[in-house]
């Protein structure tokens, strides 16, 4: 099976470089940006293919790296031409694109994946099987200011990948979102936090920043007598548990492995046997509905301050 990119900045270097090395053959990739495609090319094992289409017709899965204001134009066309995808996150720019990109994709037997890359970190997965019925999460997710990315708010930039991840574990309807959120150093929101409750009484607490002078992507999530954290960053997970009435440790082995490179043996493994990706596109436009919920009660609450700012 042949796998191309399109797409060749920060994410679709990485993608090309690994699809080389677990392959071993030579990667299709696409980019409107000429210079760069070439530039890439020169430094790994690809070939440059001067138009999507000839990249499309040769290839049976892609992965689409684009900026997300291309990924529902490019994934559509990928979906038409019969060919499997994994498209970057956030799915799309919206959730009516993310929804025809899950519809289509279901309606022509193909693979659709999305590349919630946090899902594979091998801290989440050693502790995966002891986080059962989380009655309390918090998440913090920071990180030095960089321009890439800046495009989007930080929740579709970073906190979506902990929206994602409780989803995946805390599975009932979402009852109330509260959200706030401001643009320090680019026009969009570049801190946030946000409170979800579900019906089942889970409180969810996320904050995201893209201005922190340190960095830090960790999970804590409370139960009944347990207490997981994942820090995926250092990838360490600490657990306790209560045991007649003591507090004790529990041992938690996390393995070695690159996320991106057991994201790319999923996506791939799906499309030869026709199993369900890790992170489907429907996990995906679920992922990218409650990001846009936290979006939408942040810029209600951003209106409310400016009122109350007086006019000089």
């Amino acid at each position: 099976m042949l796998t191309g990119v399109i797409g060749t900045g920060h994410l679709g270097y990485h993608h090309a470089r690994i699809l080389g090395e677990i392959t071993g053959r030579t990667v299709p990739i696409f980019d409107t940006d000429v210079e760069r495609m070439n530039r890439l090319a020169s430094e790994l094992d690809i070939r440059p293919c001067v138009q999507m289409d000839s990249l499309l017709e040769e290839c049976d899965s892609v992965v689409v790296a684009c900026p997300t204001s291309s990924h529902y134009h490019v994934v559509l066309k990928a979906l038409k031409s019969g060919v499997h995808v994994l498209v970057e996150k956030p799915i799309a720019a919206t959730t009516a694109e993310a929804q025809e990109m899950v519809d289509l994709a279901e309606d022509n037997n193909l693979i659709l994946a999305v590349g919630h890359v946090e899902r594979f970190n091998p801290a989440i997965l050693a502790a995966a099987d002891l986080i059962g019925e989380p009655l309390f999460v918090e998440g913090h997710r920071m990180a030095p200011f960089n321009p890439r990315g800046t495009d989007v708010s930080v929740v579709l930039d970073l906190m979506i990948h902990d929206i994602d991840l409780v989803l995946s574990f805390v599975r009932s309807p979402v009852i109330s979102v509260q959200a706030s959120g401001v643009p320090v150093l680019s026009n969009n929101v570049d801190i946030a936090s946000a409170r979800i409750q579900f019906e089942n009484r889970c409180v969810v607490n996320m904050t995201a920043s893209r201005i922190s002078r340190d960095q830090v992507r960790k999970l804590r999530f409370f139960q009944h007598r347990n207490y997981v954290s994942v820090d995926f960053a250092a990838r360490k997970v600490e657990a306790f548990r209560m045991v007649d009435g003591r507090i004790e440790p529990v041992s938690v082995i996390v393995s070695d492995g690159d996320a991106l490179t057991s994201e790319l043996n999923d996506f791939r493994m799906s499309c030869e046997t026709g199993c369900a990706p890790t992170v489907p596109g429907l996990d995906g436009l679920n992922a990218l509905r409650s990001a846009q919920i936290i979006s939408s009660r942040i810029e209600e609450a951003m209106k409310d301050l400016l009122k109350d700012i007086p006019a000089e």
